[in-house]
């Protein structure tokens, strides 16, 4: 008797079949390679001829002290039309015309135009619920800007819309905005649309 078994011949099908497949290095292509190295050169290149030793300035001039002026910071006068751009041309939109039903407009509107202390604490604590404008009823909500502009950025930001779009209202002073916030310094939540502004037009 054998020590061992015979081998087993494989089957037809089996000869038929190829070579389990096996994992081979590819190389990257040289162009691929050339194209990172000459990339990696040239950052190198531009972050050492760029220059870090003058002062910083944007690209239409503007300086460091004027951007802070146009925040209301550093003594410099708020940018109303910059504030407007930034803070109320979403939902007002850069027009002035608002959003039927849901935004209103700030064209022509009998609050913008009207008592200067009553848009003023609009800006500061906002409006929620029905608030009429032009003789149409808007249901959006207004958020507050008290805690988020300066008193001269609302002065600016004011000063500008009543004075676009034919509107035509005086200016608004920065020190009526610090009297407007004392006085309503305890309001904590948003106006009740027409309900709590219409007594104050």
């Amino acid at each position: 008797m054998p020590d061992h078994p015979p081998s087993i011949q494989p089957s037809p099908q089996e000869q038929r079949e190829h070579a389990d497949p096996g994992e081979s290095q590819t190389p990257i292509p040289r162009g691929v390679v050339l194209l990172v190295a000459v990339l990696i050169l040239w950052g190198i290149y531009y972050i050492a001829r760029a220059p870090i030793n003058i002062p910083s300035e944007l690209g239409d001039g503007r300086t460091i002290s004027a951007l802070a002026g146009r925040k209301g910071g550093g003594g410099g006068k708020a940018d109303g039309a910059a504030i407007f751009s930034g803070q109320c041309a979403a939902c007002h939109q850069a027009t002035g015309q608002g959003l039927p039903g849901v935004f209103p407009p700030l064209a022509g509107s009998e609050w913008v135009r009207g008592k200067p202390e009553t848009v003023v604490a609009i800006v500061l604590h906002g409006i929620t619920g029905q608030l009429t404008v032009k003789g149409n009823a808007f249901n959006g909500s207004m958020p507050p800007f008290g805690a988020q502009l300066s008193d001269a950025e609302i002065a600016a930001v004011l000063s500008h819309v009543r004075s676009q779009w034919g509107n035509a209202a005086p200016p608004v002073p920065v020190e009526l905005v610090g009297q407007v916030r004392a006085a309503t310094k305890d309001k904590t939540s948003p106006f009740d649309g027409d309900k709590e502004l219409v007594p104050l037009k």
